[in-house]
C-alpha cells in the first residue's frame, strides 16, 4: 500500500525576485511622492516670489503715478490762478467728477471679472457700506452730508493755500494730515499708543512752526500756513470719521461712496457757486471766458489721483501709495526751482525736511520694534553660523596640513 504525501501550499508566497520587485516599487513610489511634494513646494514658492515681485512693480508704477498726478494738480492750479481765481468754483467743478467713480469701477469689473454682475446688482452690493439696508434717502443725507462738507472744505482750503504759498510748501504742509489723523485716532478711536508716532507728530508740528516763522509770522506766509494746516486737519477728520462710521471699504464700496459724494455735491452744493457769482466774490464775464482746459486738467488729475490711491491699495502695498504722496514734495520743489526760480530759505527747507521725516515715521507698522528686533537677531544668528563654519573649515585645513607634514594632533583633555 503506497503512501501519498500531500503538499500543502501556503496561502500566499513570494519569491525572492517578487519581494525585491515589491521593495523597488515601494521605494519608487515613495521617491515619486517626495519629488511631487518638493515640486509643489518649489512651485508655490515660485508663485509667492512672482506675486511679491509683481506687487513691487505695481507699487513702483503707482508711486510714480500718484506723485505725478498730485504734482500736476498743484502746478496747473498755480497756472490757472494767473488768469482765473475762483477757488470754490474749481473745488465744486472738480468734486462733480467723482460721479464717474462708480462707472469707471464697473467698467473695470465688467472687463476683468469672470462672474459678471449687472450694474444694479453691483450697485446694491457696494451700497452695503452704508449698512445692511443699503443706501436710503435718510442715510444719503445723514452719512453723505458731513463727509461732503469735509471734502469740500479740505479741497477749498488747499486751493486757497496755493494762492499764498508755493506748491512745495503747501504739499509739505498737507503731509501733516498723517500726524493729525494719528492724534485724532488715538483720542477718538482709542488706537494703540506708539511712541515713535508721537515723535513724528512733534516733528510735523515743529515743521509747521518753522514754516510759519520762515517769513517772520506776518504777511501771506502765516495765512497760507494756516490755510494749508486747516486743509490737512479737515482731511484727517474726514478719514477718522470714515473709519468710525463706515469702517474699512473695498474698492467697489469706495467707488460707490465717491460717486455718492459727487451726486450730493451736484445737488446740494451747487447753490454756493451761484451765490458767490451774484455777490461778485467769484465772478467771471461769461462761460466762454472760463479756462475750460485748465479746469478739466485740474479736475481730471484730481480724479486720477483719487482712483490711483484706491486702486493702489488693491494692487500693491498701502505704504507705497503713501510714499507716492510724500514724493510730491520733491517733485513740486524741482518744478518750483527750475521753472518758477523759487529760492528756498534754510528755515523753509528745514521745515519741509522735518515734516517729510515725520510723515515717513508715521508709516512704520505697529509692530515695527518687534520686527526690528527679530531682524537683528536673525542677523546675529547668521553671523554666528558663519563664524562656526569658518572655525570648522580652519580646523579641517589644520588637520590636513598636519597629516601632510607627518604629525598627528593630540586633543587636550
Amino acid at each position: 500500500m503506497k503512501k501519498h504525501s500531500a503538499k500543502v501550499a501556503p496561502a500566499s508566497s513570494f519569491s525572492v525576485s517578487e519581494l525585491h520587485a515589491a521593495i523597488i516599487d515601494g521605494g519608487e513610489g515613495l521617491q515619486s511622492n517626495t519629488e511631487n511634494n518638493t515640486g509643489d513646494a518649489e512651485k508655490s514658492r515660485c508663485q509667492s516670489y512672482t506675486s511679491t515681485f509683481l506687487k513691487f512693480v505695481w507699487g513702483f508704477l503707482i508711486i510714480l503715478s500718484v506723485s505725478s498726478s498730485w504734482v500736476g494738480t498743484a502746478q496747473i492750479i498755480k497756472i490757472t490762478y494767473k488768469n482765473f481765481y475762483c477757488p470754490f468754483f474749481m473745488t465744486w467743478f472738480s468734486t462733480n467728477w467723482n460721479i464717474m467713480f462708480f462707472p469707471v469701477y464697473y467698467s473695470g469689473h465688467f472687463a476683468t471679472a469672470q462672474e459678471k454682475q449687472t450694474v444694479l446688482q453691483k450697485f446694491r452690493e457696494c451700497s452695503r457700506i452704508f449698512g445692511e439696508d443699503g443706501l436710503t434717502l435718510k442715510l444719503f443725507l445723514k452719512r453723505t452730508a458731513p463727509f461732503s462738507i469735509l471734502w469740500t472744505l479740505t479741497n477749498y482750503l488747499y486751493l486757497l493755500a496755493l494762492r499764498k504759498l508755493t506748491a512745495t510748501d503747501v504739499s509739505a504742509l498737507f503731509c501733516c494730515n498723517k500726524a493729525f489723523m494719528f492724534l485724532l485716532s488715538w483720542i477718538v478711536l482709542k488706537d494703540k499708543f506708539m511712541g515713535v508716532r508721537i515723535v513724528a507728530a512733534i516733528m510735523a508740528i515743529t515743521g509747521i512752526v518753522m514754516m510759519a516763522y520762515a517769513d517772520g509770522f506776518h504777511g501771506d506766509s502765516i495765512i497760507g500756513v494756516a490755510l494749508a494746516v486747516g486743509s490737512a486737519s479737515a482731511s484727517a477728520l474726514y478719514k477718522v470719521l470714515f473709519k468710525m462710521f463706515l469702517g474699512t471699504a473695498n474698492f467697489g464700496e469706495a467707488a460707490h461712496f465717491f460717486s455718492t459724494l459727487g451726486f450730493f455735491n451736484l445737488i446740494f452744493i451747487s447753490c454756493m457757486p451761484v451765490i458767490l457769482y451774484f455777490t461778485k466774490v467769484e465772478y467771471w464775464s461769461s462761460f466762454s471766458a472760463l479756462p475750460w482746459g485748465y479746469l478739466c486738467g485740474v479736475a481730471g488729475l484730481w480724479f486720477a489721483f483719487n482712483i490711483l490711491v484706491n486702486v493702489g491699495v488693491v494692487l500693491t502695498y498701502p505704504i507705497l501709495v503713501s510714499i507716492g504722496t510724500v514724493l510730491s514734495v520733491p517733485g513740486n520743489a524741482a518744478i518750483d526751482l527750475l521753472k518758477h526760480e523759487v529760492i528756498f530759505s534754510v528755515v523753509r527747507l528745514g521745515a519741509t525736511i522735518f515734516i517729510c521725516l515725520g510723515f515717513l515715521l508715521m508709516l512704520l507698522p505697529e509692530e515695527w520694534d518687534e520686527i526690528t528686533l527679530r531682524f537683528i537677531n536673525s542677523l546675529k544668528e547668521k553671523k554666528s553660523e558663519e563664524h562656526t563654519e569658518d572655525i570648522a573649515e580652519s580646523s579641517v585645513h589644520t588637520r590636513s596640513r598636519s597629516r601632510a607634514n607627518g604629525t598627528v594632533s593630540i586633543p587636550l583633555s
